[in-house]
């Protein structure tokens, strides 16, 4: 930590006047400072003095300056401020929350001696040094003081630890005492902890140990328990003081002490557990430091002095900024406080237990915080200033945090959610879970409190997708397991924690009470659901339906509305609460009934009379009626009996609401009588337990009080006579006969004879009793009674009524035997026999009637076969001797052995088709043995066989089959049964089945069709052994492809097929698979190999790993080298083998030298330190330049040889100069010398020798002139290496000589390049004359040999143009020949010309002739007699001429203003004769004709538009010409046409005009650009004559100048928006200047002025076809008057030529 000078808050004085003491609020919001002067200065939190007041002395009469403040403490709440002061006395005052309040005195605390310190560490608990050495306490609560330590020294200091749960005195000799309210678990000692050297008037507590100092100038840190950790001693230093006084900040991370001009600051280091000094803070003149206070949250620390001086000081270890809208600001290394910049507010985050806090982020909307120490996680809310710390080991930043519950935090961590709830430093709960998403997790924290419920704390969360565990927080434990037949994709709790409400993904929505345990499904197609905030109302959409649940506990009644829309969330606030629905775009509100929401939250908080008064105002409806049920049960439960009263009345329960009414009497009495509630009364409870309808209990209270008779009233009362009589029996009541009597009479009113008789018969009346039974309709009653009474049975009439009444009532049973008892056998056995009663039927038959037994005992069996009693049948069918009916009974009652024992005694008929079903019953017991002699005794033998088959006894089966059936059938059966078992998925009893019938290939292919591989193999291995090898290798293919890998090796392996298996872990990167397979069956070297390609997938430090693991890293590298895989090579070598690096960097330079890739292979020899090698490839590629780089960079001795070598290879080429240079360079001349002697070039051996070996020199010349002497006559040869030599020795004038003597029939190509070289030499070396006579001599005998090209290019170097062009002409090149003459001397054109022509007309080349002179062509072809030819040439010739001339008029520049009339003129005179003489010729009405016709109409219109710019009133005549013109864009250049038609509408106000023709001209420029008119949009020009279709032109015949002056233009109109872009129409409703109507097809004749079409008001000419517009015309000739223009006159006189006169003859030209 650092200190920071922020601000002065109080200027010094200039002497002494000392700040006594300071103290910061608990808030952070006050500040106080009490002067010398006796006066408290309160400041803000940004340092503004906002208030003061004065001090008072303990007594007036001493004098407002009798005493001095020594300490002074602001209270926990910051609204008083503790004031001790010397004159013994504390003072309380009373400052207020706002600035300004009033300051009052309301707490004094009168001392014995003076006060010296003080500190107010907690709520009503001031602590205070005296100067007698006491430490006490004074309670603001009480208005006492008490001592809570006496020693016999001043106490000179006081300090509180961090959480003020302790204090710490210092005193004037030195002890420090210690002395704990709370010692929060932490087992220190208490008392005098350690006697300090001086008196410790600078002492603080700080987290881990006690900071001590004085006036000796040491400072010394101690242990908890006082042993000395640390001592800074500074008694040495000169510059520093005694110590004054010491401040730990909040945290207790770190202490400040002050002296003079000094603040020293000291921090707590966690990990060294020592103090670690940082650097002072010192102020000259500050003086000596008499008090310091640190600000709360840690940010600031105040520093008084002696000369009245505040300052403030900064104290952040760092800050930053968080998003650009928290400041977070670090005071300490456990301490950040977080500001919200935007709001202003301030929280302080810090960590209790003193941990570094590491990392903070601010998460869920800006409003959580979440902070990591080494140990700790700390959360807050800002909003709330609730702040949590809980242990939590780091887990690498992988916790996801989840806001969405405003009073709890959600943290997932590696599959587990821990809770922890907002300012509770310990986890609420954990659980696990996979489930984070927020709507399968809720929790609720006490949201609704409700009657005798204090802490409410539930979560609900999902164990697996189908399973909801409910858990109590508060004890931990599971209080609810719902385990649902559907995935759960929505849970939620309601508010008290009772409820849970889940939806499932059927869209199912299930209530489940959580005390009852019951679960009920309230809602199909639940799309939305809510409870309503602080309510139990629910609300949720089924498709187009709204449904509300005002009453939870009802879930069967449900409000229901219809919607149009769907549900996207709930409002409530305002007194009401609303639905809000998405209808369409439309956001609609439902409203809900509050009063309705109202009662439930009544009934939840306990509230029965808001409820009460809330249902009054309520109509009664089915929903209201169950509301005032339940509060009648609540209101019972909680004994209002007022309101369950009133609840009842409501329910229209009148009983009720009449028996509470008087018992709220009876209540109300005792309460006025005795005062409490009066519900404890003995008839109140009595009464309540009546309307409960628990009597005993009832019964009890009264007879607990004594109240006997009250409780045989309620019994009387309740006509319960049973329990009356009891009580009165019990208590020997005196009224017991009467009682009876009285009930007697009462059962005779009441018609209650059954009761009346059991009475009388309790009281031994018999006779009265049978009367009664009988008159009650209970003979049977009467009978038991007279069989019970010997007496009774003698009365005949008696016996008679009872028998009659008997029958009558069908108790046959009990009236036979009263027959029987009577001696009456033949009615007794009817009586018997009716009532089915055989038992005695039969007996009494034995004794009466024996011939009836037989029957008897059948219809006993069919009676108990109705009855369904089956096994008891069969004897009395046996008895009556009924066979079928007893073997029927037998099957059907399952008795098997009984029915085998009754078959087997009967005819073998009747027996045969009983046995197949006792059979079946065997075979499903496995007793197949009796099953099988069963079917075969009931002729079913083929059932036999099934049932052996079906159980898998083959052998039994196949010998019975064999038995009775052909061999081929059987084998039939057994496949096809196999097959039935295959399909069953019995393959072992189908396997069996096949092979039986010896089929073992079907059940090898039914094995192979399951992948029930280890059968298929087993077959294969005992049927076919040749072919289990290749059966294992195709199951292995087939198993590696379905990536069963493990069974594909086995079978790989039982092939012996170890490659194959090798290669399948490889492609499925299971490398430890592939080594195991590769060492355990493939041989010494095949492991390495996978070793090696297994390092190669991981690379790196792994691979080096693996390979030093299987000790095979060397191996490795060199294999890697040997298969060109050096990266890998050089990855392992790098990693571990070092040594081996230049090994490697040498093998890859050979393999990049081999592959031609030298430059790679070049860096690669240096590195492996092989120069050498690098030099000698380059030379062994003669890539010299290479060698010599690499040589002179890195190998200094091979220079010269690279020299020497390269010489070699110049030589070789015969470049003997350049060989020269290189052995001069590598210093060797007289190699050079041997070898131009060698070669016999001796002029340059004699240079060499004479400048480099002068010495050599005389004997050289020697052997050269004997050479020459032996030579003699050279010849041709001879000349040309003479002529070289010379060349080379630079004798350039002989070496031409030799040259142009070379004269060789032979060889042309030798005699050219001699005489080329002649020439090259002169004109390079020789003097101007000399070289131009080279040239003419050599010139003409290239010519002669044909070359004239060559030839021609000589003469060019010396500017000869004439010889150049006769060089070209001789070689009849004519093209080249032009080209010369027109590019260097044009006077030389027509002598080209002529040439060609003599040469044309001598070769007779007519058709070539015509494109240089058409008349020389015409009169070659009259001399030839082609007449034909020569007419349709000239014809031909001209009109492409007129077109010619016509196409660069019209595209010409320049030629749309008045001064182009006279070539206009001309070009329409021009064509106006030729389209006369055409009228006249053969050529009349053709398609050239009218395209000459339409050339002279365009023609007349440029002229026209040119007379009439020459004159201002005809513009707009003008301006038509040139919009007219368009029309003709398939003969004009369409881009200029546009233009101009464009610009003249411009021009004259036609805007709409101008803007489409010069937008259309943008295009046509880009198209022209782009060289295609694809992307011209044609939709302005629809319905016009303006054609389509049109030549693109070749050229823009636009500058861009006005190209961009127009795009400029249309860009701004266009901007402008002002413009319609349409063409204006006349009144055919079609383009004005259109000749054609696009709805009629009708074409107009243009009008000769303008161009435009003529409708009416029509000027007629003699020619047809020439009209014009009557009002253009007067126009045109009014003009004409005014302005005299010649120009204009000549139109008019063209318009009369070509029109056959003028329509009328008033004006004359002169």
């Amino acid at each position: 930590m650092q200190l920071k000078h922020l601000r002065t808050l109080l200027s010094p004085q200039d002497g002494a006047a000392k700040v006594t003491c300071m103290a910061w609020s608990q808030n952070n919001a006050k500040f106080a400072v009490c002067t010398v002067d006796r006066v408290v200065l309160l400041y803000d939190e940004h340092g503004e003095r906002r208030d003061k007041f004065s001090t008072k002395p303990a007594d007036m009469k001493y004098g407002r300056k009798s005493y001095m403040v020594k300490g002074m403490a602001f209270s926990p709440d910051s609204t008083k401020i503790a004031i001790g002061q010397t004159d013994n006395i504390i003072y309380v005052y009373k400052i207020g929350e706002d600035w300004g309040d009033k300051k009052v005195i309301c707490n004094k605390f009168i001392q014995t001696s003076a006060v010296t310190c003080l500190q107010w560490p907690a709520e009503y608990i001031i602590v205070f040094g005296l100067a007698e050495g006491k430490v006490r306490l004074a309670n603001t609560k009480t208005n006492k003081s008490s001592t809570i330590y006496g020693t016999d020294s001043y106490v000179v200091a006081l300090t509180t630890n961090c959480s003020g749960k302790g204090i710490l005195s210092g005193h004037a000799d030195g002890t420090i005492v210690r002395y704990f309210f709370d010692d929060e678990g932490s087992g220190e000692s208490q008392g005098k902890l350690v006697n300090h050297p001086c008196p410790p008037y600078a002492l603080a507590w700080a987290t881990n140990s006690i900071v001590a100092a004085g006036c000796d100038r040491r400072i010394v840190a101690y242990g908890k328990e006082g042993h000395v950790l640390q001592t800074f001693d500074y008694s040495r230093d000169p510059q520093e003081r005694e110590f004054t006084t010491a401040a730990a900040s909040p945290g207790g991370q770190s202490v400040v002490l002050g002296s003079y001009d000094r603040l020293r600051v000291f921090n707590w280091s966690p990990r060294r557990s020592i103090w670690e000094e940082a650097k002072p803070k010192e102020i000259a003149n500050l003086y000596t430091v008499t008090a310091l206070a640190w600000k709360r949250d840690g940010s600031r620390l105040c520093a008084g002095t002696l000369c009245g001086g505040v300052e403030q000081f900064d104290c952040c270890l760092r800050r930053s900024i968080y998003k650009n809208k928290f400041e977070l600001t670090y005071v300490g290394p456990s301490q950040v406080i977080v500001k919200n910049l935007s709001s202003g507010t301030r929280v302080v985050l810090k960590s209790h237990y003193g941990y570094e806090v590491e990392e903070v982020k601010i998460l869920g909307k800006e409003r959580y915080l979440v902070a990591h120490t080494s140990d700790t996680l700390l959360l807050g809310d800002l909003n709330t200033n609730r702040l949590s710390e809980i242990a939590w080991q780091g887990s690498g930043g992988n916790e996801k945090y989840f806001f969405e519950n405003e009073n709890v935090c959600m943290i997932f961590n590696a599959g587990e959610l821990t809770l922890v709830e907002y300012g509770n430093n310990d986890t609420l709960g954990s659980v696990r879970t996979e489930f984070m998403n927020p709507h399968l997790i809720s929790v609720r924290i006490n949201e609704r409190c409700q009657r005798g419920m204090e802490d409410n704390k539930k979560l609900a969360y999902l164990v697996d997708i189908k399973t909801i565990a409910i858990v109590d927080l508060i004890g931990g434990y599971n209080i609810g397991t719902i385990s649902h037949e559907s995935r759960v994709d929505w849970l939620e709790l309601n508010e008290t924690g009772h409820k849970l409400l889940f939806r499932d993904r059927k869209l199912h929505l299930h209530l489940y009470d959580i005390e009852s345990c019951s679960k009920t499904m309230i809602l199909n197609f639940c799309s939305y659901v809510q409870w309503v905030p602080g309510s139990d109302v629910l609300v949720a959409q089924n498709r187009n339906s709204l449904c509300v649940w005002y009453n939870i506990e009802a879930p069967e009644r449900v409000t229901m509305s219809s919607l149009r829309g769907d549900v996207v969330g709930l409002e409530r606030g305002g007194g009401k609460t609303e639905v809000m629905v998405m209808e369409g775009v439309a956001t609609v509100a439902y409203t809900l009934d509050e009063g309705l929401i109202e009662f439930g939250t009544a009934i939840d908080d306990g509230n029965y009379t808001r409820a009460t008064a809330f249902l009054e105002t309520l109509e009664m409806t089915p929903e209201t009626e169950a509301m005032w049920k339940t509060l009648s049960k609540l209101a019972l439960e909680a004994r209002q009996l007022h309101i369950a009263e009133r609840c009842f009345s409501a329910l229209g329960h009148v009983a009720k609401a009449r028996f509470l009414h008087e018992t709220n009497e009876i209540a109300d009495q005792v309460s006025r009588e005795y005062g409490g509630e009066g519900t404890d009364f003995y008839q109140v409870r009595a009464r309540l337990a009546m309307l409960e309808k628990n009597y005993k209990l009832a019964e009890m209270i009264f007879l607990e009080q004594n109240a006997v008779e009250e409780a045989m009233d309620m019994y009387q009362e309740l006509h319960r006579w049973d329990e009356c009589i009891a009580v009165a029996e019990a208590k020997g009541h005196p009224a017991l006969e009467k009682l009876r009597q009285d009930y007697y009479q009462w059962l005779m009113d009441t018609q209650q004879e059954e009761r009346a008789g059991e009475l009388q018969e309790s009281q031994g009346d018999s006779l009265a009793a049978i009367s009664l039974y009988l008159k009650a309709g209970l003979p049977a009653k009467a009978a038991r009674l007279v069989l019970s009474r010997e007496e009774l049975l003698a009365n005949t009439e008696l016996v008679e009524h009872i028998t009659t009444a008997l029958i009558k009532g069908e108790l046959y049973e009990r009236a036979g035997d009263l027959f029987e008892k009577i001696r009456n056998s033949q009615r007794a056995l009817e009586c018997y026999c009716k009532g089915n009663a055989f038992m005695k039927a039969v007996e009494l038959a034995r004794l009466a009637f024996p011939v009836e037994v037989m029957r008897l005992e059948e219809a006993w069996g069919d009676h108990l076969v109705q009855q369904k009693q089956l096994d008891a049948a069969i004897n009395h069918y046996i008895e009556a001797r009924c066979s079928i009916k007893a073997i029927e009974a037998a099957l059907g009652a399952r008795q098997w052995k009984k029915a085998i024992y009754i078959l087997d005694l009967q005819d073998r008929n009747i027996a045969a088709k009983y046995y197949p079903r006792v059979a079946q019953h065997y075979a499903s017991l496995q007793e197949y043995e009796i099953a099988e002699e069963l079917y075969t005794k009931g002729d079913r033998t083929k059932d036999a066989i099934d049932m052996y088959t079906q159980a898998g006894c083959w052998e039994q089966a196949h010998k019975l089959a064999m038995k009775c059936m052909r061999p081929e059938d059987v084998s039939v059966l057994y496949i096809t049964q196999a097959q039935e078992m295959e399909k069953q998925g019995k393959y072992r009893e189908a396997e069996r089945l096949y092979v039986t019938v010896e089929e073992p290939d079907l059940a090898i292919t039914m094995f192979k069709k399951h992948k029930l591989y280890d059968d298929m193999i087993r077959l294969v291995g005992k049927h076919h052994p040749d072919l289990l090898s290749d059966t294992h290798l195709h199951l292995g293919k087939e198993l590696e492809a379905e990536g069963r890998l493990q069974e594909a090796e086995y079978h790989y392996l039982e092939a012996q097929e170890w490659k194959p298996t090798v290669n399948m872990y490889r492609s499925s990167g299971l490398w430890e698979e592939a080594y195991r397979v590769a060492k355990a069956h493939g041989g010494a070297n095949a492991h390495k190999h996978v070793a090696y390609l297994w390092a190669k997938s991981l690379g790196g430090e792994a691979a080096v790993r693996l390979l030093n693991k299987l000790g095979l890293l060397e191996a490795a590298i060199d294999h890697a080298a040997d298969n060109c895989s050096f990266g890998f090579a050089f990855e392992l070598s790098r990693l571990a083998l070092k040594h081996k690096t230049p090994e490697i960097h040498l093998r890859y330079a050979m393999y990049l030298e081999d592959e031609g890739k030298f430059e790679e292979a070049e860096a690669e020899f240096i590195r492996a330190g092989k120069p050498k090698e690098a030099v000698l490839m380059f030379v062994h590629n003669q890539d010299w330049e290479a060698a010599q780089r690499v040589a002179e960079a890195h190998d200094p001795d091979s220079v010269a040889e690279v020299l020497i070598g390269q010489a070699r290879g110049a030589l070789e080429e015969k470049d003997f100069q350049k060989a020269e240079g290189l052995l001069l360079r590598a210093q060797r001349p007289g190699l050079a010398l041997s070898y131009y002697k060698e070669a016999g070039l001796w002029s340059d051996a004699l240079r060499i020798c004479k400048d480099y070996v002068p010495g050599q020199l005389e004997a050289l010349q020697e052997e050269y002139e004997r050479e020459a002497t032996k030579k003699g006559g050279r010849g041709v040869e001879g000349l040309v290496e003479q002529a070289r030599q010379w060349e080379q020795a630079g004798e350039y004038s002989r070496a031409v000589d030799c040259y142009l003597k070379v004269r060789d029939s032979g060889s042309s190509s030798l005699m050219e390049k001699c005489w080329m070289k002649a020439a090259e030499l002169s004109i390079k070396f020789l003097p101007p004359q000399r070289s131009l006579e080279v040239v003419r001599a050599v010139g003409p005998q290239l010519i002669g040999i044909g070359k004239h090209s060559a030839a021609a290019e000589l003469y060019l170097n010396l500017d000869l143009v004439k010889e150049a062009i006769d060089a070209f002409i001789e070689g009849e090149e004519w093209n080249k020949a032009k080209r010369i003459a027109k590019e260097l001397d044009p006077r030389y054109e027509d002598y080209v010309d002529q040439h060609y022509k003599d040469f044309l007309k001598n070769q007779g080349k007519v058709d070539s002739l015509v494109g240089v002179d058409v008349v020389a062509a015409l009169d070659l072809y009259v001399e030839q007699g082609q007449w034909d030819k020569c007419i349709e040439t000239a014809t031909k010739q001209n009109f492409n001429i007129y077109k010619r001339i016509f196409m660069d008029m019209v595209s010409s520049p320049g030629t749309n203003n008045a001064e182009a009339y006279h070539s206009w003129a001309d070009l329409r005179d021009v064509l106006f004769n030729l389209c006369e003489n055409m009228v006249k010729s053969s050529e009349a009405n053709s398609a050239a004709h009218e395209e000459f016709e339409m050339m002279l109409l365009v023609a007349h219109y440029y002229a026209t538009r040119s007379a009439a710019q020459s004159i201002k009133q005809l513009e707009i005549v003008a301006a038509r010409l040139s919009v007219s013109l368009l029309r003709h864009t398939q003969l004009l250049p369409a881009d200029k046409a546009f233009y101009e038609a464009g610009t003249a509408a411009k021009a004259v106000g036609w805007e709409n005009m101008a803007f489409i023709f010069l937008n259309r001209f943008l295009d046509l420029t880009e198209a022209i650009e782009e060289g295609t008119l694809d992307a011209l949009d044609h939709s302005d020009f629809q319905d016009t004559d303006i054609p389509f279709e049109v030549p693109l032109p070749a050229k823009q015949h636009v500058p861009e100048a006005q190209r961009e002056e127009v795009r400029d233009w249309v860009l701004t109109v266009s901007m402008d928006q002002k413009l319609e872009q349409v063409l204006p129409r006349d009144e055919r409703g079609v383009y004005e200047a259109s000749l054609v109507a696009a709805s009629t097809g009708v074409r107009a004749l243009p009008c000769l002025i303008t161009g435009y079409p003529v409708l009416r008001n029509k000027i007629e000419f003699k020619r047809p076809g020439k009209a014009a517009n009557k009002d253009n015309w007067n126009k045109f000739l009014m003009a004409i008057k005014t302005s005299h223009s010649p120009v204009c006159q000549d139109v008019l006189k063209f318009i009369s030529q070509w029109c056959g006169g003028l329509p009328s003859t008033s004006f004359s030209f002169q």
